[in-house]
């Protein structure tokens, strides 16, 4: 078998195997707008954030390192005036009150010290230059004395050189994990916002979309929407729905009525008709002939009507079984007409019994007439079905001569019949059509394809019901405690 002979599902015999017949609607990739909506906004409040941090870093470090300079430079002027007006014995006893409250050591330079310049950020740098202004060309600022770290500041008291080491802290930003702490607060209050934005900008739109796809099912009533919000725009949005869902509330009204009143007056006088045929007319071959044509404008009446129906019957378990076998005995013992079936037992399907029947009625009728093998002009119909996952998959088929490739697409069109070879009956073009409205109100889906051994083949995918719960058993009865007395 060649591969473009597959179909989308398998089904026995193998003269069933049809060109590729796509039963699955594939919804494109697709990004709802409250997410479209929360991703834009989100990406603006944290693109904000961010930029805020940075200009808040950057006004920040001037006035940080002109502070972090002038601290410095007190601590340093304040220690050498405290040394110079104190004698020897004091001066040990001030520096060793320095190192215990206030944390600053000094201790004599000597030249033999080896430092490393305070100038690992850019902020270290500025805060050095500041103090070279402040304290003089000569004074040096390290962070790190003879492998002893820290902030070290060099001065000079009275020619005598020394070291001011105090705690490294007094120079720097705020830390890097204070920012995340930070930053992480604000992007989830922003996240939190846009999330509540986007739901309140959206929801107007989530019910239009909603009351949209009950207006496409033709239910009017809960397709109304709130015409007293507090947006304008919205409101007149509202506002012209709810009246177009009325209008086309109407005109469905009106149609039905029309369909019943055209039901009505034309098959009264058909049927007077068809009586005044039977008993005036004398010749038997015309009067059979104008039977017929009376049986035809009834049944186009009938095609009409089925198409036109504006019934939503809520889906039922249904026997595909017995759909099958009802629509097959419908069929007769027409010599021209063979049909065989191949349907698993107890296959059951949701959906309408009535509707079901008169699927399977149109799609055999259709085959009966544009279906006959052009050597033997016998309709030869083969019926196959598949339960697949939450599916049964039914396929259709003839052994006619096809359609066209060009126009296989169109024949669920209303009133649409294709070349002539497959027209010659009559007939009003409706039956397709009927049939997959019935199949797309039931939640399936239809499709036509040519068979790849000769003939149309018609794929149906149904909604498998689910298996029916069995009632539970009844607990035993409790045994009597009191024994049975024997009978005497």
């Amino acid at each position: 078998m060649n591969d473009d002979s597959r179909v989308s599902f398998e089904t026995q015999p193998q003269s069933l195997e049809t060109a590729p017949a796509q039963l699955e609607r594939r919804r494109p990739r697709e990004l709802s707008l409250f997410w479209r909506t929360f991703f834009l906004l989100s990406l603006l409040l944290v693109g904000c954030i961010v930029a805020w941090l940075q200009t808040f870093r950057a006004l920040e470090f001037e006035p940080r390192a002109l502070q972090s300079a002038q601290q410095l430079a007190s601590l340093v002027n304040l220690s050498r005036a405290a040394l110079v007006h104190s004698d020897s014995i004091a001066r040990v006893s001030l520096v060793k009150t320095l190192a215990d409250e206030e944390g600053l050591r000094i201790a004599p330079r000597e030249p033999t010290d080896t430092f490393r310049p305070y100038g690992t950020d850019s902020l270290g740098r500025r805060v050095a230059d500041l103090l070279r202004v402040r304290l003089g060309d000569d004074t040096l600022v390290a962070r790190e004395v003879n492998g002893s770290p820290g902030l070290w500041i060099g001065f000079t008291i009275e020619e005598d050189p020394y070291w001011l080491l105090t705690d490294p802290s007094r120079i720097g930003l705020v830390a890097g994990t204070t920012w995340l702490i930070w930053l992480a607060i604000a992007a989830v209050l922003s996240l939190t916002g846009a999330a509540v934005i986007a739901g309140l900008i959206n929801r107007p739109l989530k019910k239009l979309s909603f009351a949209a796809s009950r207006l496409r099912e033709g239910d009017f009533l809960a397709s109304q929407l709130n015409e007293a919000v507090a947006t304008s725009e919205i409101r007149e949005v509202n506002i012209g729905f709810n009246r177009m869902a009325q209008r086309l509330s109407k005109i469905e009204q009106d149609r039905a009525l029309m369909l019943a009143g055209i039901s009505h007056d034309l098959r009264t006088p058909l049927a007077r008709l068809r009586l005044e045929t039977e008993m005036s007319v004398d010749d038997p071959q015309a009067r059979e002939h104008m039977a017929a044509d009376i049986e035809q404008v009834n049944a186009i009446i009938d095609k009409f009507l089925d198409y036109a129906r504006p019934e939503h019957n809520e889906p039922q378990r249904v026997s595909l079984n017995q759909v099958v076998e009802s629509a097959v005995f419908a069929m007769g013992n027409d010599p021209a007409l063979q049909i065989s079936a191949q349907i698993p037992p107890d296959t059951v399907v949701m959906g309408d019994e009535v509707e079901l029947q008169r699927v399977f009625a149109n799609l055999l009728e259709n085959a009966q007439r544009y279906g006959k093998d052009p050597d033997t002009h016998i309709a030869t119909v083969e019926i196959a079905a598949k339960p697949k996952g939450d599916a049964v998959l039914v396929k259709l088929r003839d052994h006619g001569t096809g359609v066209s490739p060009d126009i296989l697409e169109q024949l669920t069109q209303p009133f649409f019949r294709g070349n002539v070879s497959r027209t010659a009956a009559t007939g009003t073009g409706l039956g397709l059509a009927i049939v997959e409205r019935a199949i797309n109100r039931m939640g399936g889906r239809f499709v036509l394809a040519n068979s790849s051994t000769g003939g149309l083949a018609a794929h149906i995918k149904l909604v498998r019901a689910s298996p029916e719960k069995k009632p539970a058993a009844p607990p035993p009865a409790p045994a009597s405690s009191e024994a049975t007395a024997p009978a005497h």
